[in-house]
């Protein structure tokens, strides 16, 4: 006797099955839609073709609701979707992501943490980032994540990521327009961006001189956009070497001086949530942050 399958015997396919499984389960074409990923057409025409294929109605419409032979088929279904679920071959094996919120200033998360999160992923790939930015100086509070980073006093449990310098730089192409800038004071002959987030008195009184905060030109309200202004030859930036790194390695923005001073608040990092998914970014994060400071150098 031939174990293959008789010709009488009328298969009907996996899809179809499911779609009358769920839809009869869940008592809803478009439940059953979501939950198999497809539309409730697609749903309605698979348990339609396999009615088809039976010879008989399974469900009825408008209403939705089993048929006598709807109720007992369901039961059969069921079983032979069951056995064929526990199949070692038929389960595929998911890697179990954990997902983790950071929020961080929208120049800390460009200039810093972008660039490196390849090396973090790579190190942890079974933690999904979801990175948020927050607008510090607009007095608006960091959106809710499990490990926030920040520019300010580091609060209690915080830990610290940069206890930057600032210093001045500017773009060879505004270098060459300008008489030469051999000591601070040949700065009175240059355009010095602004920003309230980081003034220059502090620079300007540590290299002896006792200038004004400058007052004209575009007011920045962002590190970075200061940065890049500088890269187009707008003016001299006061910036931060680990923020202006990839400008300086490239050659966009040029060191003036050895003369640096503290920046006006150092980045920081909290965490939220004592995950083992943060503790491992917070350790990441603060050592890659201390590779950077070593690497830029604090004159």
């Amino acid at each position: 006797m031939s174990d293959a399958p008789s010709d009488s015997l009328r298969l009907p396919s996996i899809d179809g099955l499911l779609a009358f499984e769920a839809a009869a389960r869940l008592g809803s074409l478009e439940r059953a839609a979501e939950t198999l990923h497809v539309s409730a057409s697609a749903v309605g025409k698979r348990i339609a073709t396999l009615e088809e294929r039976l010879g008989q109605p399974l469900l009825t419409r408008n209403p939705l609701r089993l048929t006598a032979a709807g109720k007992e088929y369901l039961a059969q279904v069921q079983t032979a979707l069951s056995l064929l679920a526990a199949v070692p071959l038929h389960r595929r094996e998911q890697q179990r992501l954990t997902r983790l919120s950071i929020s961080s200033p929208p120049t800390f998360a460009r200039q810093v943490l972008v660039p490196a999160l390849p090396r973090f992923e790579a190190a942890h790939p079974d933690i999904e980032l979801e990175l948020l930015l927050s607008t510090p100086y607009l007095d608006q509070p960091a959106p809710p994540s499990e490990v926030e980073i920040f520019a300010g006093a580091i609060p209690a449990g915080g830990e610290v990521l940069l206890d930057d310098v600032v210093t001045p730089m500017a773009a060879p192409a505004l270098l060459a327009r300008l008489p030469a800038l051999h000591t601070p004071a040949d700065l009175a002959q240059a355009p010095l961006l602004r920003t309230p987030l980081q003034p220059w008195s502090p620079w300007l009184r540590a290299a002896g001189l006792d200038w004004p905060e400058p007052s004209q030109g575009t007011r920045f309200v962002d590190l970075g956009l200061t940065l890049e202004a500088a890269a187009c030859g707008q003016g001299v930036v006061l910036g931060r070497p680990s923020l202006a790194a990839t400008y300086l390695r490239g050659g966009t923005l040029k060191r003036l001086f050895d003369l640096a001073v503290p920046a006006a608040m150092p980045y920081g990092l909290v965490r939220h949530a004592e995950s083992d998914a943060a503790r491992a970014f917070s350790r990441w994060l603060v050592a890659h942050c201390a590779a950077l400071s070593a690497d830029v150098g604090h004159a």
